[in-house]
C-alpha cells in the first residue's frame, strides 16, 4: 500500500475527531492521520453511491465540478469510516439488476439509462448508525423536497431532478449487505466483522487520502510512527 499523504482537508478531519472527544488523535509519522478508536458500539455499515451526475456531469457548473469532493469532505466530516472506494461503471444489465425492485414502474428504464450513463463512486461506510446518518445527510429522493426542507442535505445542495439526485444509500441493514455484495463482490461483510471492524472501532486506524479509505494501522506502520 502507498504512504498516505497529509492534506488540509486530512488536518480539519483530524480535528474534527478530536473535537467529538474520540480520544488520542493525532497525525501518524507515516503521513496520515491515526486516531484511537472509542471501542464504542459494533460499527453498521452502509453503501453509498456517487451517481453520475456529480461524477461527469456535462455542464460546466462550479458547484457540480466540486461535488465530488464536498460529498467526501461531508464522509469525514461526520465521523465515517471509509472500508472501502472506488470508481466504477455500470452497464444497462448490471443497472436493471440493481434497480430490479423498481421493474414496471414509470421512472425504472430512464433510472436504468441514467445510471449506466457515466462513471460512479461507490463508498463502504461504517458508522455507529450508518444507514440512517447516511439517509439524513443526502436528504430527500425529491429534490425540490430537499432544496426547499434541507438545503444543505446533499441533494440540496447538488441534486437537479429525483433521478439525477447526486448520491444513494441503503435503506436498510439488510439492503446494505445486499447492496455491498453488489458493487464490491470481493468484499467478506462476515470476515470483516470479525477480522478488521473490532481493530477498526478500537485500535488506531489512519486515513489514506490517496487511497480515500481509512485503515487500521498494522504492525509494520507501528514502527513509523
Amino acid at each position: 500500500m502507498s504512504r498516505p499523504c497529509v492534506s488540509p482537508l486530512l488536518v480539519r478531519h483530524a480535528c474534527d475527531v478530536a473535537s467529538l472527544g474520540v480520544t488520542g488523535a493525532r497525525l501518524s509519522g507515516a503521513g496520515g492521520m491515526a486516531v484511537a478508536g472509542r471501542c464504542g458500539r459494533p460499527l453498521q455499515l452502509t453503501l453509498a453511491l456517487l451517481k453520475p451526475d456529480a461524477v461527469a456531469h456535462p455542464l460546466v457548473l462550479e458547484p457540480l465540478r466540486l461535488c465530488p469532493q464536498a460529498v467526501h469532505e461531508t464522509i469525514l466530516r461526520h465521523q465515517f469510516f471509509i472500508v472501502r472506494a472506488k470508481e466504477l461503471r455500470c452497464g444497462r444489465e448490471e443497472s436493471r439488476r440493481f434497480y430490479r425492485e423498481h421493474a414496471g414502474r414509470f421512472f425504472y428504464q430512464r433510472l436504468v439509462e441514467f445510471m449506466a450513463s457515466g462513471p460512479m463512486w461507490a463508498y463502504i461506510l461504517a458508522h455507529e448508525n450508518a444507514v440512517p446518518l447516511w439517509r439524513s445527510l443526502m436528504g430527500p429522493t425529491k429534490v425540490f423536497r430537499a432544496r426547499n426542507s434541507v438545503p444543505d442535505s446533499i441533494r440540496g445542495a447538488y441534486g437537479l431532478t429525483d433521478t439525477r439526485n447526486t448520491t444513494h444509500g441503503s435503506d436498510s441493514p439488510a439492503s446494505a449487505s445486499r447492496e455491498i455484495a453488489f458493487f464490491f463482490p470481493e468484499f467478506n461483510e462476515q470476515l470483516w466483522y470479525q477480522r478488521e471492524e473490532p481493530r477498526l472501532r478500537c485500535g488506531q486506524v489512519y486515513y489514506n487520502a490517496e487511497e480515500r479509505v481509512h485503515c487500521v494501522v498494522g504492525d509494520e506502520e507501528k514502527e513509523l510512527t
